[in-house]
């Protein structure tokens, strides 16, 4: 019979690296989340062979004094709770769990001096076991050092990714923290080579631009809003900015880096009208909300947190970024190309004919034998040529009048013509404007069936003749349960039918054709994987954005000069105008600038 028995400290602690130290990344992120919490300013960080043989982390924090030392490489011993009100944690870390954790699977070297110290300290811990105790000469702040990370665990190393996946890893961990804290410094090196460094006390939209992308600068949002004791700020992509995954998607809850399914569905919610199924906003969030409100003590690496009043919070988040958005108005991320401005300069292969060529000829000698062509021989050859040279224009455009300079400052111009029956080409005060006039005239209609009250009809609910149990798994049905207000708003009106089914007494009218099994199952799936019902109300969209693109200006249909300064205005007046109702931009600038390039002018 087996006998209960109490573990060593060292397995102890070898136990709890598997929880706290999954892979490189992992003690990276714990040790320079201390470094954060020891109020650093400036964070330099080092790794080789994408950390899976040396991490190295530098800081100019308080530092710590030997005795500090030797205890901070014990379980559970911490500077971050200074009494047992764990629910009202501010820092990163509080567990106490990381530098033994670390110690136990590597080669871990600890060197630091405090600020009012006139020397620092050293000690290296090999493998759980202590190899060095000694002073040691640094300046004032602390350095840590993991070598030889699993080298004496072959079972968890050969678990481990290549040097280079690993390093992207690494490199997300450091781009989100320093995204968290734009008042600290952080540099990072991999091999020799510096891929980060940004200075501490930068805006918060400069810090989010540098490290996530240098577009979203121009082609994002400011997030500035507050309800009740909760504020959220950061910088929205516009809806034409997207991505095809979801990796440029950064949370963060009172500073901290977080992978919420909540706040995912918040932000899917908050696009879901504008970007399609596949595409994936490119935004920073920043949540700042009372501790007591949020547990941070429910993942061992922090990296999930569980919120008090779930509903509120995904509300302040959706609402926030739908009113930003809109305030962005007919703005979109609509600079062109750079492949689509090399197209304009591809020399083409075979130069067409001109009139010039026609009088050009080159001159030779007359034959001996020549003769004067008569003038109607002359006729035969000019009309050989006459269906090149005066073939019609493949567009029209206006006629050529100086336009007041009060129309020219309208944002998207004024209409001089239309191409291929699809584009209206505008004049703007600082650029030439080209729209696509069905995807444009798509969102309008699309605000325009949403003003006039056709969501809410299309939310209506009704009834099944006979009411349709749907069995499900327990845990399923306990999801939808909880749900059943939401649902009934979008016209889904469930019961509870015994401990492992629903009974759905109706569905929205718009979606009564479709199996209401195999639709009740892919809404319980949706809030397993998002927390909310989201695919429901993308249904209904779905059917919206059909009938808005049903009812739009084709393209191929000739507009009047005047129907096309009509659909220019009535954009400017329409909030997200920008991107159609799939996230593709409706309209392109092409600023003076780059028009004087394509012609070498500059």
């Amino acid at each position: 019979m087996p006998t209960i028995r109490r573990l060593p400290e060292h397995l102890v602690n070898r136990i709890a690296a598997g929880e706290v130290v999954e892979r490189p990344a992992s003690a990276l992120k714990e040790l320079v989340e201390n470094a954060i919490d020891a109020g650093s300013t400036q964070i330099t960080v080092r790794i080789a062979s994408g950390g899976l043989d040396m991490i190295e982390v530098t800081d100019d924090g308080c530092g710590m004094r030997p005795d500090e030392i030797a205890l901070a490489l014990e379980r559970h011993a911490t500077s971050k709770l200074p009494d047992e009100a764990i629910e009202l944690v501010a820092t990163l870390g509080f567990r106490g769990e990381a530098l033994p954790s670390i110690g136990s699977v590597a080669r871990l070297t600890i060197e630091s001096r405090p600020h009012d110290a006139a020397e620092g300290w050293k000690r290296v811990v090999d493998h759980g076991t202590v190899a060095v105790d000694a002073p040691a000469a640094l300046p004032p702040g602390t350095r840590i050092r993991v070598e030889d990370l699993f080298g004496k665990v072959p079972a968890r190393r050969k678990f481990l990714r290549s040097p280079r996946s690993e390093y992207a890893v690494c490199l997300d961990v450091v781009r989100r923290l320093a995204m968290a804290r734009p008042d600290v410094g952080f540099v990072l090196e991999h091999d020799g080579r510096r891929t980060i460094s940004v200075q501490p006390r930068e805006e918060l939209a400069a810090r989010v631009a540098r490290l996530v992308a240098r577009e979203l600068a121009e082609d994002g949002v400011i997030i500035e809003a507050e309800r009740g004791t909760a504020r959220l700020t950061g910088v929205a992509g516009l809806p034409t900015y997207n991505r095809g995954v979801a990796d440029h998607q950064y949370l963060f809850v009172n500073g901290r880096p977080v992978r919420d399914k909540l706040l995912v569905g918040a932000v899917r919610g908050a696009y879901s009208d504008m970007l399609a199924r596949d595409r994936h906003a490119v935004l920073a969030l920043f949540l700042e909300i009372p501790p007591e409100e949020v547990d941070v003590n429910v993942h061992p690496a922090k990296t999930e947190v569980r919120f008090r009043d779930p509903a509120f919070v995904r509300g302040f988040l959706v609402g926030a970024l739908r009113h930003a958005l809109e305030g962005a108005g007919q703005k979109s991320a609509q600079p062109p190309q750079a492949a689509a401005m090399n197209m304009w300069q591809v020399e083409p292969v075979a130069p067409a004919p001109s009139i010039g060529s026609l009088f050009a000829r080159e001159y030779s000698a007359p034959r001996s034998d020549y003769q004067p062509s008569r003038v109607s021989e002359t006729g035969t050859a000019w009309r050989s040529y006459e269906a090149e040279v005066m073939a019609q224009p493949a567009a029209r455009a206006e006629a050529a009048e100086q336009a007041s300079e009060e129309a020219l400052r309208y944002p998207l111009g004024v209409a001089r013509g239309q191409v291929a029956g699809t584009y209206i080409v505008a004049e703007a005060e600082d650029g030439l404007v080209i729209v696509d006039q069905h995807a444009a005239h798509e969102r309008l209609v699309l605000e325009k069936l949403k003003a006039a009250g056709a969501e809410e009809a299309m939310n209506r609910s009704q009834a099944l003749l006979l009411p349709e149990v749907v069995e499900l798994e327990e845990a399923a049905c306990d999801a939808l349960e909880d749900k059943l207000a939401d649902l009934a708003r979008h016209g889904l009106i469930l019961e509870r039918f015994g401990p492992a089914a629903m009974l759905v007494r109706a569905v929205p009218s718009v979606l009564s054709k479709s199996d209401v099994g195999a639709l009740v199952q892919d809404v319980a799936d949706d809030l397993a994987r998002n927390g909310d019902a989201l695919l429901l109300g993308e249904k209904l969209d779905l059917v919206l954005a059909t009938m808005a693109c049903h009812g739009s200006v084709r393209a191929g249909r000739l507009l009047s000069v005047a129907e096309m300064n009509a659909l220019l205005r009535e954009m400017e007046r329409t909030p997200r105008s920008g991107q159609c109702n799939h996230g593709r931009p409706t309209w392109v600038k092409l600023a003076h600038n780059d028009i004087e390039k394509l012609f070498g002018r500059k």
